[in-house]
């Protein structure tokens, strides 16, 4: 029987792009795939007439010649007897069929050995003002660390692993199945190829302990909410004598109570007597570095904003500082004296009568902080 044309076999047109050729291949491979089709024969040679078209298409090389001289070009073959099913093939496909590779016999190795440590994270919460001037703090850290006692080989002391009688040190059982030799990983073992008859009695075997490690954190001035630090080598330890994964610790930085961020820059608002604003003069408002001095003109409107240069939060790679930006909102007295309320209505008389007219507004609302200013400012 003369084969089928590659491209019909993976329902795909002469001119599909790499892309297209390898979703095909990747639908037809999981449609009949042999663990999805035990004993199914027909299935078999589906997947392997599928298995035999991607090889050739997926290289431009063998494609070229294939679309020149057909199957008479030989693009097929990868073995005596021309037979053109190419294990490689299915390198690039191990995160769809769960390690194929490994599956299949085509992995070239086995999962025991050497296994780096887990990574671990820690959520921390500093004040405001720690992250705006920087702290050295404590955190303490549960993890499994290497077994003092056996050193992390799991063997109680004068004894040491003795190779897997199962597998042989293969770490991997292989058996022929169709046309395909599989491999398994072995279950004495769970593929180290070496099994622990005598295991150390602190850990059990498992050549880890778990042990609270109190470790001291430096953190940078400027740092954010989200940000993180990487503490190398203070993760889980590694087994079979792997590297020890990373801590990663995450800054969660506590709100101020009236001052919001905004990259580096610092805003705050501060109410102040219609009197100041009108008449101008001097006013202290808190910053990260203790009080600053703004000057008022004269007239000053309300929502002013004055930008104090430099005296925002620190770049959290040591190179320069944010601005601090006051916005000033005029303050209405809840309550007037007689004397108070006719010196106001003096002054009413002397000003140009106003036309009321709408305004625009920012629709954000601000008069949280602004209580908040207020109460803090008196």
């Amino acid at each position: 029987m003369s084969k089928r044309d590659y491209y019909e076999t993976l329902g795909v047109g002469r001119s599909a792009s790499d892309q297209d050729i390898k979703s095909a291949y990747r639908k037809l491979a999981l449609q009949y795939h042999p663990d999805r089709n035990a004993g199914d024969k027909p299935a078999e040679e589906r997947f392997k007439e599928a298995a035999e078209a991607y090889a050739v298409l997926c290289d431009d090389t063998k494609r070229a010649r294939y679309d020149r001289f057909g199957h008479a070009g030989g693009g097929g073959a990868s073995g005596p007897g021309g037979a053109g099913f190419d294990p490689s093939v299915f390198t690039e496909f191990q995160d769809i069929f769960g390690g194929l590779g490994d599956i299949f016999g085509f992995g070239g190795g086995r999962r025991g050995g050497p296994q780096r440590g887990a990574d671990l994270r820690y959520d921390l919460e500093i004040e405001f003002e720690q992250a705006a001037k920087g702290v050295e703090t404590s955190i303490q850290i549960p993890r499994h660390e290497t077994c003092g006692t056996c050193k992390g080989s799991g063997a109680a002391a004068g004894s040491s692993p003795t190779t897997c009688p199962q597998c042989r040190g293969a770490g991997q059982l292989r058996y022929q199945q169709g046309f395909f030799t599989v491999a398994r990983t072995c279950g004495q073992c769970r593929g180290a190829g070496k099994v622990i008859t005598k295991p150390c009695p602190t850990c059990k075997g498992g050549g880890t302990i778990e042990q609270t490690r109190k470790l001291t954190v430096k953190i940078p001035a400027g740092i954010a909410t989200g940000q993180r630090l990487r503490l190398t080598g203070e993760g889980e330890a590694g087994t079979q004598g792997g590297p020890t994964g990373d801590l990663y610790v995450v800054i969660i930085v506590r709100e101020h109570e009236f001052f919001q961020r905004d990259g580096n820059d610092l805003h705050c608002h501060v109410p102040l007597p219609f009197t100041t604003l009108a008449l101008g003069g001097e006013i202290k408002v808190p910053g990260i570095d203790g009080n600053e001095t703004i000057k008022i003109a004269e007239s000053t409107q309300t929502g002013t904003t004055f930008r104090l240069r430099a005296k925002g939060m620190p770049d959290v790679s040591g190179r320069g500082r944010g601005d601090l930006l006051v916005t000033v909102q005029a303050v209405t007295p809840k309550k007037l004296s007689k004397e108070q309320k006719k010196l106001l209505e003096e002054l009413a008389a002397t000003l140009p009568e106003q036309k009321v007219k709408p305004q625009s507004r920012d629709e954000d609302d601000d008069r949280g902080i602004f209580g908040k200013v207020k109460d803090i400012f008196g």
